[in-house]
């Protein structure tokens, strides 16, 4: 809002108007407005919900080792994350923009599809909240409408590559006049650096074009689903999930800057996406919202984020990379949220299967993975049998897991950035 209001002081050369049409100055005082925001809202809603006396539902001591330090946490924290994100987006951002209009709605959505779950939680007093296939559906949805929007939307449109060779090996990277819709995905570690999905549908002969946007929809529902899940998952141990999100934000908003301008997108041979700088803005107000949250949800966490919040930033994050054409590169990016879905389901599957031979076997000491490193062996099933009962050899304190699963992060944030050259 104040963005199209500066716009239209700036024909009247009101000092400092101009400012707002730079995304560098939009997109930093976006991050401080969601900074203060989360802060100072943080506290009143912490306060609100104690007076009110709505609680985390209390934690099993067997899978929690910790949660006798944390009766009478409020939770729905996912509520402050919301309003610091959404605030600074609907003042700060070009609200005309495809992209941004998107990620408002995602934020939205997924936020009231986590809020229905942990109301359940917390009003009911359901333990298991709202039923996994209303999870799944409501993540679906947005995968699709996201998916179809993309598609069918006129103003979602990208500048093709083009490679022009010049004398030996040198190359000069220039860029189709015109923007054009386009299947065409960035693909690590391939030379020319994009996968289109009409190419993987070519079977379909001269269907392949619309079989490539059914595909191009199904991946977005996939990665927008399985990120979502996996930041759930995440979500176990204070500071965890928010300050993984961050570093993850961080890495998004590194692509989402670099495709937006049109001389870095030739320096790094990748798709030019006019308007995705707007999503630098969001993504700014993304991260000022993480590293704001974590002031009162680091360990001993003073509000737990609930579904509310975890199923809202898996979804941004999977829109996001959809919307900047870097799906492909979720697994890297988001490593950790894979390999704490993988766990669940690996662990689930096995036990499920040597259940009906009659034998109890685990693969973990618990899971989602985090929980592995924090469990006792006196905590353990003494019926069921542990491929990795031994590892590790001793119980970590949940500061320590959270800390080197932010360093693990990191390591995987500045691999993904670095595929963008190494191919």
């Amino acid at each position: 809002m104040l963005y199209y209001l500066f716009r239209f002081l700036e024909q009247y050369d009101i000092p400092g108007a101009r400012l707002w049409s730079y995304i560098s100055f939009r997109a930093l005082l976006t991050l401080i407005l969601s900074l203060l925001i989360s802060a100072w809202f943080g506290e009143f809603f912490i306060k609100f919900m104690k007076r009110k006396k709505l609680f985390e539902t209390e934690r099993d001591p067997s899978i929690d080792p910790f949660g006798v330090e944390k009766k009478g946490v409020p939770t729905m924290g996912g509520i402050i994350i919301a309003v610091a994100i959404l605030v600074p987006v609907l003042l700060l951002g070009r609200m005309r923009n495809i992209y941004l209009l998107l990620l408002i709605f995602t934020t939205v959505w997924l936020g009231f599809l986590g809020y229905l779950d942990d109301y359940i939680k917390i009003f009911r007093k359901n333990k298991e909240g709202l039923k996994g296939k209303y999870k799944i559906v409501g993540q679906v949805s947005i995968g699709l409408i996201v998916g179809l929007t993309l598609w069918l939307s006129p103003d979602a449109k990208i500048h093709e590559n083009i490679e022009v060779q010049k004398q030996g090996q040198e190359l000069v990277v220039t860029h189709k006049s015109e923007p054009v819709k386009s299947l065409k995905t960035t693909i690590p570690f391939v030379k020319e650096h994009n996968l289109d999905y009409s190419s993987v549908m070519a079977f379909c002969g001269k269907y392949k074009s619309a079989a490539g946007w059914i595909l191009f929809v199904l991946m977005t529902i996939l990665v927008v689903t399985a990120v979502s899940n996996g930041a759930n998952l995440n979500d176990g141990l204070d500071g965890m999930c928010a300050g993984n999100a961050a570093i993850i934000g961080v890495a998004l908003g590194i692509f989402a800057y670099v495709s937006s301008h049109i001389g870095y997108a030739s320096y790094f041979n990748i798709m030019y996406i006019p308007g995705s700088q707007e999503l630098v803005v969001f993504l700014c107000a993304f991260v000022g919202a993480m590293i704001g949250f974590l002031w009162y949800n680091a360990y001993p966490a003073q509000v737990f984020m609930g579904d509310t919040g975890s199923l809202m930033i898996g979804g941004i994050i999977g829109v996001c990379a959809v919307i900047i054409h870097k799906e492909l590169l979720v697994p890297i990016l988001c490593g950790i949220f894979l390999v704490e879905s993988l766990s669940v389901i690996i662990q689930t599957q096995v036990f499920k299967y040597y259940k009906g031979k009659g034998k109890r076997i685990r693969v973990f000491r618990a899971t989602p993975i985090h929980d592995n490193f924090r469990k006792l062996d006196s905590q353990l099933d003494q019926t069921s049998h542990y491929v990795f009962s031994g590892w590790p050899k001793r119980q970590f304190h949940e500061s320590k897991i959270t800390f080197r699963f932010w360093i693990v992060t990191i390591i995987l944030a500045a691999l993904t950035i670095i595929t963008l050259k190494v191919r």
